[in-house]
């Protein structure tokens, strides 16, 4: 993929967090004066996964996995002490860290002021965030930083191939370690149906859209890209639907639950930004590796969230608060990583 595929931000993308506000407002509004429907639609489920939302989720995932050439892992080798940070941050750090703060915000400094029997779930999608790199939206903080854009293919390629066999484990293992039942049999469901058979079928789709030649692959992803979005939404205004009480109840629980994932994001991309420094890799790297280690792969945690929880969980809304933080906060790191670059470079080593 060349970096031409990775296009600045629209405006929609751009304002991603006014339209997820809009739906928290929609949802909550529906949920309350038309709850039929929404009952209805929550009772469509099968060995614990909702039906809707997995569509909706599956129109989510395979648009944004259509974009990743694993092929590209051949490159990683180019970069490897970047490649180097950039999982350590993502795969050692990253879930670990979100557990540690998940405990002590929400069970310790926050707990008299959220629900008691939501704590548990709380934490569980905060971990669940956590567990899973960006997939698709860091092409487009790559390409606002200037990043190499093989090293960002790369490193998604591969991040995404470690994903299919180490996400339910070190889930499990986060998940046990939290005091938190584990049900394996729906938490390995969800990674066959919203990892694994999504990037089955987005690699065949890619490969059929290449047959036809790269302008019609770009120009397929360009129709197909707002599908993503589309379907985030609207899987949204249903996960609102479901949480207005308690939201009414506990309006502050939001931003409660958005404290630690704010402190998760600047802690990991100021430490792999860091560490790029330290080893020499150079700024085109730094950037996109740090993007990575700030940023979350929030369609999966959603999804599995609502497998594992149902609707009405709070790890189901702590995966929204994600959402809703995601872009205003990304786009922060994209602006402090662009403004130090002459620090980063006067101090490391350039590769």
């Amino acid at each position: 993929m060349s970096q031409s595929n990775a296009q600045p931000m629209s405006v929609f993308e751009r304002y991603l967090t006014v339209w997820v506000f809009l739906c928290i407002v929609a949802g909550i509004a529906l949920g309350q004066f038309a709850p039929e429907p929404f009952q209805a639609i929550g009772r469509m489920d099968v060995a614990q996964v909702n039906l809707p939302v997995g569509l909706l989720i599956w129109v989510m995932i395979i648009p944004m996995l259509i974009k990743v050439d694993f092929g590209s892992l051949s490159q990683v080798k180019a970069h490897w002490k970047g490649i180097g940070v950039t999982l350590f941050v993502n795969w050692a750090v990253k879930p670990f860290s979100m557990a540690l703060l998940g405990w002590v915000f929400v069970r310790q400094v926050f707990a008299p002021w959220l629900p008691a029997e939501q704590l548990d779930s709380y934490v569980a999608g905060l971990i669940l965030l956590a567990a899973a790199p960006c997939t698709a939206m860091v092409f487009v903080w790559s390409r606002l930083t200037n990043g190499h854009p093989l090293f960002t293919l790369s490193q998604v390629a591969l991040n995404d191939t470690i994903m299919v066999f180490a996400f339910a484990p070190i889930v499990g293992l986060l998940l046990g370690l939290s005091a938190i039942t584990v049900p394996w049999d729906t938490l390995v469901t969800s990674v066959v149906l919203y990892i694994v058979i999504p990037v089955v079928l987005a690699q065949l789709v890619r490969k059929a859209l290449l047959a036809r030649g790269q302008a019609a692959f770009d120009a397929a992803l360009a129709k197909i890209g707002p599908w993503s979005i589309a379907a985030l939404l609207a899987t949204l205004v249903l996960l609102f639907a479901f949480q207005g009480q308690a939201i009414i109840e506990q309006p502050l629980v939001i931003a409660m639950l958005a404290v630690p994932i704010l402190i998760q994001v600047f802690f990991n991309s100021a430490l792999a930004y860091w560490l790029n420094r330290r080893v020499g890799e150079s700024h085109s790297v730094a950037c996109p590796s740090a993007l990575i280690g700030a940023s979350n792969f929030f369609e999966l945690a959603v999804a599995a969230a609502i497998s594992l929880f149902g609707f009405q969980s709070g790890a189901a809304l702590a995966t929204v608060v994600g959402v809703l933080i995601e872009v205003p906060v990304m786009l922060l790191v994209v602006r402090v990583v662009n403004q130090s670059k002459g620090w980063y470079e006067q101090g490391g080593r350039r590769a």
